[in-house]
């Protein structure tokens, strides 16, 4: 069989590639390793963690803060089964929707494991042992990752678990440790302390969620200990242990203390790796860097002619939506159009309550590159939407150019920031000034409306409100 292109990977990179290759008129084929379509994203990632943020958030608002609003519950308790199950049944969803619009879009869809015999020729192998070649004219590798290990840590997926076992609990934890105070950990974290586990974060850097901006990372440490969260920052890990009925991990921190902690379940959340391996790509030319990330040019094009890489595999951040542009924009690029992707304007979020988002540069990032900037703040707790929903904590931090007004960077800890977040994301594509949002109208009562008045202090600190 032959294809104008091939994608192999079918996460959120690799199945949006292949639709808008498909729209754009090539004969498109995906090939798939599993079962089901979605990739790490749709099956054990984005979606199946949300769905439970979400469930487990009801849990806790029904348990604490419903009384306040005049509704008793009475005696409420967790049906972990059905919370489960009800994950199952969102991903079930999910991925049965991308079967579909691959069927929609006419993309041929091969189950098995993908593999280079050239540039021009990919072997599947499926698991009944068959195998089949299909000729192709180019290529996107859009495989994606895997999480990654840490020395010391056997990971054995009983009780020193990864993300992927953590989705799929079927019990609560009295004590749940956390390796890693990144978005997963401290996302999945927040579920099991919501569910009401004691939850214990163990993180070798000095802040959370490494990369963005301090503010935002400070102010989500203060949240989440006043929910009951154990946090250690400066704390390296230096090994662990299945003792069969829980779990003891050992630790250093920067003075030298050596500490043990004991629960029931560890996580190792330290991040994820490229998925690369047996892809025959050295059988097509397609060179790794040192970290086993396919190098590609500023078109995300390989060392080999006519074959792409995005998304995880490839370097820059680990984000699905950061992929999605990136597979869109080389299907463009092979019908020979005029894409573009600016990597600055694309969002970060964490979903913890509250979420934490942030576009742009960060204050850190600013001051490295000795760029003068002015600071706007706005906190949620003087505005009367906030207050209404008794969802006050968090602020909008705006940063813009000293000189231009420029708004250089957004950071968002509060309520709806991941919704919020792409007011800002326009604002830096289309380079709006902070006055010029301080200028457009915002709808009364909204969240949104901290954001403007965060512009508004960065403008002349003429905010309303505070």
């Amino acid at each position: 069989m032959k294809f104008d292109v091939t994608i192999i990977g079918s996460g959120p990179g690799g199945y949006v590639a292949a639709i808008r290759c498909a729209q754009l008129g090539m004969n498109t084929a995906l090939v798939e390793r599993y079962p089901t379509l979605g990739g790490t994203c749709l099956n054990v990632g984005c979606i199946p963690s949300k769905a439970l943020l979400d469930s487990s958030w009801h849990f806790f608002n029904a348990r604490i803060n419903f009384r306040q609003h005049g509704i008793e519950t009475g005696n409420v308790s967790v049906n972990l089964q059905q919370m489960i199950k009800r994950k199952d049944d969102v991903v079930k969803q999910t991925c049965d929707g991308v079967r579909y619009l691959m069927k929609k879009n006419k993309i041929t869809v091969f189950h098995g494991h993908g593999s280079f015999i050239d540039k021009n020729r990919i072997k599947i192998g499926y698991s009944e042992g068959k195998k089949e070649i299909i000729e192709i004219a180019k290529t996107i590798i859009a495989t994606g990752s895997k999480p990654s290990a840490l020395p010391g840590v056997t990971i054995d997926k009983l009780r020193i678990i990864t993300s992927t076992e953590a989705l799929s609990i079927r019990e609560i934890p009295s004590h749940f440790i956390v390796i890693g105070g990144g978005i997963i950990g401290v996302e999945l974290g927040s579920v099991f302390s919501r569910l009401g586990s004691k939850v214990t974060i163990l993180e070798f850097l000095d802040s959370l969620v490494p990369g963005m901006d301090r503010t935002l990372a400070g102010e989500l440490e203060k949240v989440l200990r006043k929910q009951g969260i154990e946090i250690f920052l400066n704390h390296k890990v230096t090994g662990s242990k299945n003792t069969g009925k829980g779990v003891t991990v050992s630790t250093k921190n920067k003075e030298g203390v050596i500490r043990e902690f004991h629960g029931d379940y560890c996580l190792v959340a330290v991040g994820r790796s490229p998925y690369t391996q047996n892809l025959g790509l050295e059988n097509a030319g397609v060179k790794t860097d040192a970290k086993g990330r396919v190098a590609v040019n500023q078109n995300l094009e390989t060392t080999a002619t006519g074959i792409y890489a995005i998304g995880d595999v490839i370097g820059g951040a680990m984000l699905a939506h950061k992929a999605e542009e990136e597979g869109i924009f080389v299907a463009e690029l092979l019908a020979s159009q005029k894409p573009h992707i600016n990597y600055h304007a694309i969002p970060a979020v964490v979903y913890t309550h509250p979420e934490v988002a942030g576009v742009g540069y960060t204050e850190e990032e600013l001051k490295a590159i000795n760029k003068k900037y002015k600071t706007g703040n706005f906190p949620f707790r003087a505005s009367g939407r906030a207050r209404a929903s008794m969802e006050t904590e968090g602020l909008v931090k705006v940063l813009a150019a000293a000189d231009t007004d420029e708004i250089l960077g957004v950071h968002i800890i509060g309520p709806r920031a991941s919704d919020m977040i792409a007011e800002a994301v326009v604002a830096l594509e289309y380079r709006a000034s902070a006055e010029d949002i301080a200028r457009t109208c915002h709808a009364h009562p909204t969240f949104t409306e901290a954001f403007k008045e965060a512009c508004m202090d960065a403008t002349g600190k003429r905010a309303i409100h505070v």
